[in-house]
């Protein structure tokens, strides 16, 4: 089941979410100070590219410096990455077919606002 659900959710949202996740990280990468941000967005990328059967968890050996990353993050990308996400799932919501599409989109919303000590990781 999670194949069907993860091919339905690749062709529909995945790979524009991936790909914008991607340009993201190659324009952060370009610019030497943001390279942590940009690893943090291919990361991101590879989630949103096939999201059901794993899970976000925090890293709790990430230090202060991730902290702190995950602040500048938080404030000039990560809430409006949220915002996005919760707006793009709630049509998904009202369609019948489209809840686990929805709940993989919210799933996206943690990682989308902390990524720096963030490991994704198999579901089971």
């Amino acid at each position: 089941m999670r194949t069907i659900l993860n091919v339905i959710w690749l062709v529909f949202a995945g790979v524009w979410l991936a790909m914008g996740y991607a340009l993201a990280g190659i324009i952060c990468c370009v610019l030497i100070v943001t390279i942590p941000f940009g690893i943090a967005s291919f990361r991101i990328a590879s989630y949103a590219l096939w999201p059901f059967g794993r899970t976000v968890e925090r890293d709790p050996d990430a230090g202060v410096f991730s902290l702190l990353g995950n602040i500048i993050w938080f404030v000039v990308a990560g809430i409006w990455l949220a915002i996005g996400h919760v707006v793009t799932s709630i049509p998904l919501f009202i369609s019948i077919i489209g809840i686990p599409m929805a709940i993989a989109n919210l799933k996206l919303i943690p990682v989308s606002l902390l990524p720096l000590g963030a490991r994704i990781v198999p579901g089971d």
